[in-house]
Order: structure tokens, then C-alpha cells, then sequence
């Protein structure tokens, strides 16, 4: 049987062996949802990207453990937000609380912006083993773990973004994998 790998609120992300949900569907701060979704089943892989930070804390920690839950053991979350350190003005703007502009743009419900360590605390609370593989740190300076985008693409990553090109870094998120344990 194929693996279930199921994106979380994948607006118009398409990827191959990936089933996107909506939050109609699957909403991270309801767990009705969830069974009514998987029921008996688990998911082997999460993708979620530019999701986390329209939560507030505790619904975040909240999310993070319903995915644990809803996950095979050794199944893994691959989850991006944008980042607080990344060391760029006008993408500090966009991503802020509260977004800019207009109640429609898509920050405009942004309820946090994480740091790569404070990103990484929300899923060991929920009991997942993280691994860091794209964030900024304190000073600013990018840090890549080479991971594979083909076991879960992010688009607003190092390789795939189309503002990063020639060398430059134009636009990245913090991009974790949150293993649940066997």
C-alpha cells in the first residue's frame, strides 16, 4: 500500500504522492476533524508550510501534538514557517503579526514569528525528535542541513524558491522535521 502523506493546509500546493487537505478538511485546532479524517488510520508523513505561524502559541503546541497523535511511530512532520532572523527588512514587514496591508493578504492573520529555537521547542513539547534543516540564527547567518526535497517539498526553501538563485538568498523559512519516535 502507497504511504499516506497528507499536506495541511496546502492552498494551491500540488506534489506528487502528496494528498492536500484544506482546513475545511483537516483543521489543526480541531480534533474532531482529524478522526473524522483518518479514523483507525495514521498518516506516515505531514507537510505543512506557512501554516504554523496563523496559530497562536498554544494552539501551535496544540497542532504539533495532534499531528504526533495522528502519525505512525517513525512517521515524520515536515513543517516551514517564515523566520524572525532572517536578515531582510521587507521580509520582516510581510511576515510580521498582523500582516501588511489589507485584511486579505495572507499574513494579515499572522499570530506569530518564529525563531528557529523556539520553532523546534513547540514540536519537542509535543514529544517529536527535530531536526533543524534551513533557519537563520541570532545573527542572522543561514544554516542548510542538506535534506532531500523529493521525501517532502518546501517551496519557500534554499532550493526551491525561485528568489534564490545565482548565490543569493532572496527568501527562506525555518524548515524542521519533527520524527515521531518508534
Amino acid at each position: 500500500m502507497a504511504p499516506l502523506q497528507v499536506i495541511l493546509g496546502a492552498g494551491n500546493q500540488a506534489w506528487d504522492g502528496w494528498t492536500p487537505t484544506q482546513r475545511e478538511q483537516l483543521d489543526l485546532t480541531d480534533r474532531t476533524s482529524f478522526e473524522r479524517y483518518f479514523g483507525d488510520r495514521r498518516a506516515d508523513a505531514f507537510l505543512c508550510e506557512h501554516v504554523w505561524e496563523h496559530l497562536t502559541s498554544e494552539q501551535g503546541l496544540e497542532a504539533a501534538r495532534l499531528c504526533f497523535n495522528f502519525l505512525q511511530p517513525g512517521g515524520f512532520l515536515r513543517c516551514a514557517v517564515p523566520d524572525a532572523n532572517f536578515p531582510d527588512e521587507e521580509y520582516q514587514r510581510i511576515v510580521q503579526v498582523g500582516g501588511p496591508g489589507p485584511a486579505d493578504h495572507p499574513a494579515a492573520d499572522h499570530k506569530i514569528v518564529y525563531d528557529a529555537h523556539r520553532f523546534r521547542q513547540v514540536f519537542e513539547m509535543a514529544g517529536f525528535e527535530v531536526d533543524l534543516l534551513e533557519y537563520c540564527d541570532e545573527r542572522g547567518r543561514f544554516h542548510y542541513h542538506g535534506w532531500d526535497v523529493t521525501t517532502g517539498p518546501i517551496y519557500r526553501s534554499l532550493l526551491l524558491d525561485h528568489r534564490n538563485r545565482d548565490g543569493k538568498v532572496g527568501c527562506v523559512s525555518i524548515v524542521l522535521d519533527a520524527r515521531k519516535p518508534r
